[in-house]
C-alpha cells in the first residue's frame, strides 16, 4: 500500500462522515502512530497477546504474517572460558530472538557437522552444566547459549563453535514520508519508504494506529472501536 492511501485511510477512520475535523493531524504524526502501531502489533502476534491467542509460528497465519520480519546475522565472537561470546548483536533493529545455528568441530573431528542449540536461562547456567543430560555434548550434537548484555554466549566443553548464525525477529522497518519530518531522526525524509507488510495487514496496523490518534486526542469511543476492529480482523 502507498503512504497517500495510507495517509487517506487513516484520516478517513478518524474523520466524522462528511468533515473534515481533524484534517489538521500532521503527517509527521501519521507516520509516528503508524510506526508506533506497527511495534505494538508485531509484539502482540509474537507473544500471542491477540484475541485468538496465537503466538510466534502458532498457526500458518502467523507464520506468513511475520515472517517478513525473520532476519538471520552472522555471529562473531572469541572463545572464553567454557563458551563461545559474540561479539556483534543487532542491537538498532532486534525485536525478538528466535534460534541460534552452528557447527561444531573437536581435534579428534576436524570436519564440523550441525549441532542444535537451546535457548536457557542465565541463572540455570550452573546446574545445566553439571547435568550430564543436558550439558554441552559433542557426541550428541547439542548444547545450550544465554543471552546477557546484549550478547550471546553460546556454550562449549570439548569442542569449538564454527560459523554461528542467529535467526531473529527485527522490529519493522518504519515508513516516511518525502519531504516530512522524521521524528525519529529530527531531518526532512528524502524518500518514500512504504510498509513492508502485506495490504491486509496495513489495514489491521491503520486501525491500530488510529486508536492510538484517538486516545491522544482524547477520543476515547473511537479509540475503543478501532482497538476493536484491529483485533477482531486479525
Amino acid at each position: 500500500m502507498d503512504n497517500f492511501t495510507l495517509e487517506i485511510k487513516l484520516k478517513q477512520r478518524l474523520n466524522k462522515l462528511d468533515s473534515n475535523d481533524y484534517d489538521n493531524i500532521e503527517t509527521w504524526q501519521i507516520s509516528e502512530a503508524f510506526n508506533k502501531a506497527a511495534v505494538e502489533w508485531s509484539r502482540r502476534q509474537l507473544h500471542g497477546g491477540n484475541v485468538y491467542k496465537e503466538g510466534d509460528e502458532y498457526s500458518k497465519r502467523r507464520i506468513d504474517d511475520m515472517q517478513v520480519l525473520l532476519t538471520e546475522l552472522p555471529l562473531t565472537g572469541v572463545e572464553a572460558n567454557g563458551y563461545f561470546e559474540t561479539t556483534n548483536f543487532p542491537i538498532d533493529n532486534y525485536l525478538e530472538y528466535k534460534r541460534v545455528s552452528i557447527n561444531i568441530k573437536d581435534e579428534c573431528c576436524p570436519e564440523s557437522r550441525p549441532a542444535n542449540v537451546y535457548l536457557s536461562e542465565e541463572a540455570n547456567v550452573e546446574l545445566i552444566l553439571r547435568d550430564p543430560l543436558k550439558r554441552p555434548d559433542f557426541e550428541w550434537a547439542e548444547t545450550f547459549c544465554t543471552i546477557l548484555g546484549n550478547k550471546i554466549r553460546i556454550y562449549t566443553r570439548d569442542f569449538t563453535v564454527v560459523d554461528p548464525v542467529l535467526t531473529y525477529y527485527r522490529r519493522p522497518a518504519y515508513i516516511q514520508f518525502t519531504g516530512v519530518l522524521d521524528p525519529y531522526t529530527g531531518l526532512i525524509s528524502t524518500v518514500d519508504v512504504e510498509s513492508e507488510f502485506k495490504d491486509d495487514i496495513v489495514e489491521l496496523i491503520l486501525d491500530e494506529a488510529a486508536s492510538i490518534i484517538s486516545g491522544d486526542i482524547d477520543n476515547y469511543n473511537q479509540m475503543q472501536r478501532e482497538q476493536q476492529a484491529a483485533e477482531r480482523n486479525n
